[in-house]
């Protein structure tokens, strides 16, 4: 059972003691502490406190995670839109509303719970029993093409691409507004929004980010970019693209901005994924059909 303990500083005074928490440990989320302060298990002082608890400077703050309990992950025979496989590495084109792998209150209606039953054990275990195969994500609103590894020799050489940013990922996204520009680059940090941890923000504490973007289309309102990644970040195209005054249409996070369409989260798709075959030295292409929303979308606008 992990045990933290820490004391709190004059410049955290009178905080909430779940904001305080959040802050200090990026791996919990506000929610899960919350949920542990609700069960009497934080500690100020020696006393358990509520979460309306506002700290004081040199207050001792102590609590234990409970052993995590890994969930039963099963397979699911879940359709997929498969646009490459072969018996290293499969890509597929995932749906909008489809979360990539388990976690808390998602343990069913994953892509990892398809893949289960469409590869059975012919995924790599290099990400634990929670993630096989699973290399790199994007978005449960996001969709688009994802790269999946079946053994942990492509799980390594896939994984290396990724961090060398050698593999081509062009993505395409409605965004609200006309650009000027024919095509530009957005070359700014990201990281944790420093006040909502769940959300990232450009940030001169984050990692290095650059997206380049080229106008495809010009609406009377808004303009279809293809959106091409250099580097990997946690929503880097969403945070980018609002970041210039242009937040991809139906973004209920980065957007302040009302979308007149019914839509389900942003209007971002995956749609070139290229790399190099991990046996073959081969590169692969593969282009993601549009889902049918977007491309309703297009001719709409």
């Amino acid at each position: 059972m992990d045990e933290f303990r820490f004391q709190i500083t004059e410049e955290m005074e009178d905080e909430r003691i779940d904001k305080c928490m959040s802050m200090l440990i990026d791996s919990l989320s506000r929610s899960y502490i919350q949920k542990l302060i609700k069960e009497n298990a934080v500690f100020v002082n020696g006393k358990a406190v509520k979460g309306s608890y506002r700290v004081n400077a040199d207050d001792e703050v102590f609590f234990c995670l409970p052993e995590a309990v890994e969930p039963d992950i099963r397979p699911e025979n879940i359709p997929l839109d498969i646009l490459y496989e072969d018996k290293d590495v499969i890509v597929v084109n995932k749906p909008k509303g489809m979360v990539v792998h388990p976690a808390a209150g998602h343990y069913s209606g994953t892509l990892v719970n398809a893949l289960l039953y469409h590869c059975g054990d012919s995924l790599s275990g290099i990400n634990g029993c929670m993630r096989p195969g699973i290399v790199h994500r994007i978005d449960m609103d996001t969709t688009g093409s994802l790269i999946v590894c079946k053994n942990d020799k492509s799980h390594a050489c896939i994984a290396k691409q990724l961090k060398d940013h050698t593999i081509t990922r062009r993505y395409w996204a409605i965004c609200h507004g006309v650009l000027k520009e024919e095509e530009g680059v957005i070359n700014k940090p990201i990281g944790r929004h420093v006040t909502d941890r769940k959300r990232m923000a450009v940030n001169d504490k984050g990692k290095p980010a650059i997206t380049h973007y080229k106008v495809l289309t010009r609406f009377e309102k808004y303009t279809l970019v293809e959106c091409k990644l250099e580097t990997g970040r946690t929503h880097q195209i969403r945070v980018h693209m609002a970041s210039i005054g242009h937040p991809i249409l139906g973004d209920e996070v980065y957007s302040n901005q009302k979308s007149p369409y019914k839509l389900q989260g942003q209007s971002l798709h995956a749609k070139i994924l290229g790399f190099m075959h991990p046996t073959t030295d081969e590169y692969i292409e593969t282009d993601a059909p549009l889902p049918a929303y977007f491309a309703h979308l297009l001719t709409i606008l």
